[in-house]
């Protein structure tokens, strides 16, 4: 997986399975893209993605995670909850706003 946290008025986390980086994905109307500049960050183990969500979490953040290892890793951390995941194109993607 791949972490990428972006600095503005709050930190924009970006986290996406490694081999989706760089793919576009549309079902209907939804759509979205991988994109290296946003989501290619630094490639980490669970166990540090875990950690890092964990600690991110009690800070003004959001989250965009994409790939089914990432969302998984994102429930376990406690960042989301089933009920805020969408797929595009059988592709798990979910937003969190801390």
């Amino acid at each position: 997986m791949h972490i990428k946290v972006h600095e503005a008025y709050r930190k924009i986390v970006a986290l996406a399975d490694s081999n989706l980086i760089g793919e576009k994905f549309e079902d209907g109307e939804r759509q979205i893209e991988i994109k290296p500049g946003f989501f290619k960050g630094e490639e980490k183990t669970k166990k540090e993605i875990l950690k890092i969500l964990k600690d991110l979490e009690k800070e003004d953040a959001t989250f965009n995670i994409v790939g089914r290892e990432s969302v998984e890793t994102a429930l376990e951390a406690g960042i989301i909850n089933e009920e805020g995941i969408m797929k595009i194109d059988e592709v798990p993607v979910a937003l969190a706003l801390m």
